[in-house]
């Protein structure tokens, strides 16, 4: 006699959305990465000054792409809200590695500030794109936004990897070799970055409603910026942080210049900065900065940095002071972003971040122009209270930001 066993229905194995996530994203890793690459950045001004530069022409350099990205940022912002996300940060990719190469062969100032003009094409194209396309990723796997701000500390993470370790092979090679092949060896590593892009999966969300016409997109993304009250104090305060972040890039390296520091300080140093973009990444998540002690803690200890710039003639206190200044920085910027593309539809999300990055590189111009020449005149120590008192605003709009919060719930 037989008997009938009852056996259940094998159980489907499903994967979690935390790894679908991952697998999603992992591409976007690679590609970041291999973009984050720059054997040539921590002795730029080295190069820069090789080749007939001062304090006075970097700032010129530093305004000419500064006054070119705002008008790029709104075009890049609208291509990815009505075209392809991906294929902005492809365009990018494209500027990334033609304004290496042209620094490569510069051999004067006016060669060089081209480089530096399709450079500007390159941050325009890229900022505010990945991080409404890491958004979009994660509330299409996810169903919310509430992963953002951990999945995009990752890729800022990943970033810093290849930017720390970038900036101590590229002390290195130009030791070894030359500042000049610095920006040789770069060159593959961004060719290879668009092989690792055209993997990426871009996500659909922003193409879900329907199209409205040019005129239309642009007015709804003004209106965004403008007319929402809680987006106005987060724009506030990411416009001035991060105009001080892109100043401790461009201007941080003189108080080194200045001191006399030997060439082979120059990678290490720059890896530390660039490390912080990492460090921050996976800080953001954990400070809560929506909470006013936090922001009073931050707040303060930015001063504290800027006032060790403005006074110290110690190298070690001074990148002490620069490093903590450059990590608080990266993690307002990342815990304003996850509140800025919260506040906005996905349809007009990159148009938003790039409106407001815009108005950041608008403002970051003629700072540039005021502070090379303060530098070049007076010394970097002077020009250094620029850069004091705009860390003070942008603190007044971080806690206008954490006020604002607070009076909406």
């Amino acid at each position: 006699m037989t008997q009938a066993i009852a056996t259940a229905p094998p159980t489907p194995c499903v994967e979690p959305k935390s790894a679908l996530l991952r697998r999603r994203l992992l591409p976007l890793w690679v590609a970041t990465f291999l973009q984050g690459v720059g054997f040539w950045v921590p002795v730029e001004k080295l190069f820069m000054s090789g080749i007939g530069f001062d304090a006075a022409t970097i700032g010129v350099m530093a305004a000419a792409y500064a006054a070119l990205v705002p008008v790029m940022e709104v075009l890049s912002g609208v291509l990815a809200d009505r075209w392809s996300r991906r294929g902005v940060l492809m365009v990018a990719g494209v500027a990334l590695l033609l304004s290496v190469f042209i620094g490569a062969i510069s051999q004067n100032v006016v060669t060089y500030i081209v480089a530096a003009l399709i450079l500007g094409i390159y941050f325009a194209m890229y900022s505010g794109t990945v991080e409404a396309v890491v958004y979009d990723v994660v509330v299409e796997e996810t169903g919310d936004g509430a992963e953002y701000e951990r999945r995009i500390g990752w890729v800022r993470f990943v970033e810093s990897v290849a930017l720390v370790g970038s900036a101590l092979a590229g002390g290195w090679i130009a030791a070894a070799l030359s500042p000049r092949a610095t920006y040789f060896l770069t060159l593959p590593f961004a060719a290879l970055y668009l092989v690792a892009l055209s993997r990426f999966c871009e996500p659909r969300l922003h193409r879900t409603a329907e199209r409205t016409s040019l005129r239309d997109h642009l007015v709804v993304t003004y209106r965004a910026i403008t007319d929402r009250g809680r987006l106005v104090p987060i724009a506030a305060a990411t416009i001035m942080s991060a105009m001080i972040l892109q100043a401790m890039y461009e201007f941080g390296p003189l108080w080194l210049v200045t001191l006399k520091a030997e060439a082979g300080y120059y990678g290490p140093f720059w890896a530390l900065l660039v490390g912080m973009i990492g460090v921050g990444g996976l800080l953001a998540s954990l400070l809560h900065l929506e909470r006013p002690l936090p922001v009073a803690i931050v707040v303060l200890t930015m001063l504290a940095a800027c006032v060790t710039m403005t006074t110290s003639r110690s190298l070690a206190a001074l990148t002490a002071a620069m490093v903590a200044l450059t990590l608080l920085l990266v993690v307002i910027g990342i815990h304003l972003s996850q509140l800025m593309h919260d506040a906005v539809p996905s349809t007009i999300r990159t148009g938003v971040a790039s409106g407001i990055s815009a108005v950041s590189w608008l403002l970051f111009t003629p700072f540039a122009l005021i502070f090379g020449a303060v530098s070049k005149h007076a010394g970097v120590y002077v020009s250094g209270w620029m850069i004091t008192g705009a860390v003070a605003l942008a603190g007044a709009a971080l806690v206008w930001v954490q006020r604002h919060a607070v009076a909406v719930r």
